[in-house]
C-alpha cells in the first residue's frame, strides 16, 4: 500500500548514487543502477540481460509465445510495446510532435529520425562506399546492395528479400491482412502508402505538379 500511495504523493525516496535520479521503489532503482554498472544478471544460454522482463521478451521468438493480441485484427505480438505501436496504426494516435515543424508521429523513435531531416544529421555510414544515412536500418539495407544478401524469407512462397520492409507487403498478399483503415470511409489497405493516396480522394489534395503546365495530381506523374 505504501508503494501505491507514492503514485498520489509523488514521493521518490530512492536516489541513484551515480546520477542522483530518484525513484518511488527500490526495485526500479536497482534496475536503473544496472544502466550505470553494466550488470546483466539474467542469462539465457550465452546472452545476458539487465532486466528479467527483457530476458522473457528475448526468449519468446525462440518459443513462439505471443501473449499480446490486437483487439482490432487479432494479430499477436511477443512484446506489449510492439502491440502498442501496432494499435496506433488502427487508432491513428500520433502523440510525438516535432518542435520545428509541428508534424506528429506515432513513435518517439520515428520523431527522432524525422528531426534529422531538419538538422541534416546522418550518423550511420556504409563501410563499403562511405554513403551516410539518417537511420541504421537504411544503412544496413544499403549494405546488402554490396553484399547481395537477402536474409528475409517469405514463409508462404520462400521468396527472399534484402529488407524486412519489402517482405511485409508480399506477406499480406498471402494473408489478406489490410491493417490500414481510411478514417473517411473505413476502406482498408495492405500498406500505408496506398492508404495515403486513397485519402487524397476524400481531401482533394493534389501535391504533385507538372513541371510544364502546373497541372496538379494526387500521385506522381509518370514522367517524374
Amino acid at each position: 500500500m505504501k508503494i501505491h500511495e507514492r503514485i498520489h504523493t509523488g514521493e521518490k525516496p530512492f536516489v541513484c548514487e551515480y546520477c542522483e535520479k530518484v525513484f518511488s521503489t527500490k526495485r526500479n532503482l536497482i534496475r536503473h543502477i544496472r544502466t550505470h554498472t553494466g550488470e546483466k544478471p539474467f542469462v539465457n544460454t550465452e546472452k545476458s540481460f539487465s532486466h528479467e522482463l527483457t530476458l522473457r521478451i528475448h526468449v519468446r521468438p525462440h518459443t513462439g509465445e505471443k501473449p499480446f493480441t490486437c483487439e482490432y485484427f487479432k494479430k499477436t505480438f511477443s512484446a506489449k510495446s510492439s502491440l502498442v505501436r501496432h494499435i496506433r496504426t488502427h487508432t491513428g494516435q500520433r502523440s510525438f510532435i516535432c518542435g520545428q515543424c509541428e508534424k506528429t508521429f506515432s513513435e518517439k523513435l520515428i520523431l527522432r529520425t524525422h528531426i534529422r531531416t531538419h538538422t541534416g544529421e546522418k550518423p550511420f555510414t556504409c563501410g563499403y562506399c562511405g554513403k551516410a544515412f539518417r537511420q541504421k536500418v537504411h544503412m544496413e539495407e544499403h549494405k546488402r546492395t554490396h553484399t547481395g544478401e537477402k536474409p528475409f524469407v517469405c514463409e508462404y512462397c520462400e521468396k527472399t528479400f534484402s529488407a524486412k520492409s519489402t517482405l511485409i507487403k508480399p506477406i499480406r498478399t498471402h494473408t489478406g491482412e489490410r491493417p490500414f483503415i481510411c478514417g473517411h470511409c473505413e476502406k482498408s489497405f495492405s500498406d500505408k502508402s496506398t492508404l495515403r493516396k486513397h485519402i487524397r480522394i476524400h481531401t482533394g489534395e493534389k501535391p504533385f505538379s507538372c513541371g510544364y503546365c502546373n497541372k496538379t495530381f494526387r500521385g506522381k506523374p509518370i514522367y517524374m
